[in-house]
């Protein structure tokens, strides 16, 4: 082996000592930049920021202020992007760069042990997603593997299920939808969040009784909760009031539900003005559908007088808020 002496071993002597200053200076630099970048970022002046970002992250790639930038360079390039302009060349670069910019943060942000930059990692694959949406790329089919990622990264996550059973009805895969959705319930049981998203899917679908079994769940859960039982009267009101294909017959059993499940929250609050207002216009089908002009009136009595509490108390909530 040749061993080296003179100028060369001089030369190499000097190389050694310089690279930890150039990676000092270079770790300088991207700092210096990621502060201005985000100076400019607070101040929506995205293209001046991209352009800081860009800097920060060429300066010294594998620092933390330049593998933050990536996901706040995604985002500049996400904001610049204009959906009026979709089909433009140059206005659809910049959301093809928004995502190379949000998978590269993701890819080294998810994994640390900072919050902050979990935080930051998360949030790419959310933006990712969002991304891939109708109203821009429009490419679910890239979107379902990364919330599939975001479900795995938190299993107990309900919204990422949430994500994932948008994407499965949007595309028409009901079953996969109705599938992810009782996998958040199980994920969830406790959440009354994901009873309420249950609902609202099976309304969606035309699934009155599945819509209904979900909400009487979502009160299960929350035995205390006047907005509960409340919720499931509006929707036994809406289906008595909207669907003219029910029966005479059926029409009286689902106002009959709805006042059961409205009382069942003024009993639990009594002022309750949302609850008086549906009570009211439940009370009013019911009058509707009476055949004895007596009863008639005395529900529409009974009725006046609800709207006219729900009035008095709207009047001194406002007064009390304008005090």
């Amino acid at each position: 082996m040749r061993l080296l002496s003179g100028p060369s071993l001089t030369f190499v002597v000097v190389l050694a000592l310089a690279l930890p200053g150039c990676a000092k200076v270079g770790e300088l630099k991207s700092m210096k930049a990621f502060k201005s970048a985000n100076q400019a970022y607070q101040q929506q002046d995205y293209k001046k920021a991209a352009q800081l970002y860009e800097e920060a992250i060429q300066a010294a790639p594998d620092t933390r202020p330049a593998q933050q930038s990536y996901f706040f360079l995604g985002n500049c390039y996400d904001n610049l992007y204009k959906p009026s302009k979709k089909g433009e060349p140059d206005n659809d670069a910049l959301l093809t760069k928004a995502v190379d910019n949000y998978l590269k943060a993701a890819e080294k942000l998810s994994a640390s042990d900072k919050p902050e930059d979990k935080k930051l990692g998360k949030l790419s694959l959310e933006y990712l997603v969002a991304a891939y949406g109708p109203d821009k790329l429009n490419d679910p089919a890239k979107a379902e593997p990364v919330v599939q990622k975001m479900i795995q990264m938190e299993p107990g996550e309900p919204t990422n299920y949430f994500q994932l059973a948008k994407i499965y009805e949007d595309a028409g895969a009901y079953d996969e939808a109705e599938k992810v959705f009782q996998q958040a319930k199980e994920a969830r049981p406790a959440d009354p969040a994901v009873y309420m998203q249950l609902a609202g899917y099976y309304n969606r679908q035309g699934q009155f009784d599945k819509t209904i079994d979900a909400l009487e769940e979502r009160a299960a859960k929350e035995p205390n909760n006047p907005e509960a039982f409340y919720t499931i009267s509006t929707y036994y009101w809406d289906k008595a009031y909207r669907d003219f294909k029910l029966k005479e017959n059926e029409k009286r059993e689902f106002v009959q539900k709805g006042v059961q499940a409205v009382d069942h929250a003024l009993q639990i609050k009594p002022d309750y003005m949302e609850a008086l207002v549906y009570k009211n216009l439940l009370l009013r089908l019911q009058a509707n559908l009476e055949k004895d002009p007596s009863k008639q009136q005395a529900l529409i009595k009974q009725a006046d007088q609800l709207r006219d509490k729900a009035q008095e108390l709207r009047k001194q909530k406002a007064a009390g808020v304008s005090n």
